[in-house]
């Protein structure tokens, strides 16, 4: 684990097969309404999108920094728009061209805090005026076996607290909903809940879902 922040190798390999599950709730964008344009950033391949189509969202695209995601996804809905992110966090879309942008289950996977400040910022500039950011995410996990792997990685690495290394090669963070909150703060916090959720490893774990407007 000699660069934290690149994990190509693992999401184009082992984790192109795994199941992603955070629920969305339609409810939260509705008042967006169904021509919102809407960006699913680190879609995977596609299931938040295909949850938002089923849902009469018209106009949803995704993109993902891993083409065997991107493929998988193309595979299985060929009627969704996919793009493969060349450059993250940079996206190849004007500013303030969407509406609402989904983060869903994409924080966790990119452990630096810098890395994940200059992608919210990204994501900020994409978003028009008044815009919505969903945001679902994992929390902090009170059991032995997380705070065992936070604190080893800590001490091997010197990474933040809530990163640690699954037992298959990936790098992940979970997140004091302090830290999370503060992420976010250029943004007005307009939903937050709780809920639970089963990892892509099939473990039952901590999630919060938060939903903020652009200024």
């Amino acid at each position: 684990m000699t660069d934290l922040g690149s994990q190509m190798a693992y999401w184009n390999g082992v984790g192109a097969t795994k199941t992603f599950t955070h629920p969305v709730n339609p409810d939260r964008l509705a008042g967006a309404g169904p021509n919102a344009r809407v960006l699913d950033y680190g879609c995977g391949y596609g299931r938040v999108m295909a949850e938002l189509a089923g849902h009469g969202f018209r106009d949803v695209s995704g993109v993902d920094p891993s083409p065997a995601l991107v493929e998988r996804g193309r595979r299985w809905r060929p009627d969704l728009r996919f793009a493969v992110l060349e450059s993250p966090p940079r996206l190849n879309r004007p500013s303030a061209g969407f509406d609402v942008v989904l983060l869903f289950a994409v924080l966790t996977c990119v452990p630096g805090s810098d890395d994940q400040r200059a992608l919210v910022a990204e994501v900020s500039r994409v978003l028009a005026p008044g815009g919505l950011l969903y945001v679902s995410d994992m929390l902090l996990q009170d059991d032995e076996r997380n705070r065992d792997r936070y604190a080893a990685c800590a001490r091997r690495h010197g990474t933040p607290y809530g990163v640690f290394e699954a037992d298959d090669g990936a790098v992940c963070r979970h997140h004091d909903i302090a830290g999370l909150r503060a992420l976010l703060s250029d943004f007005d916090l307009v939903a937050e809940d709780r809920i639970d959720v089963t990892t892509m490893n099939g473990h039952r774990a901590r999630a919060v879902q938060l939903l903020g407007r652009k200024r």
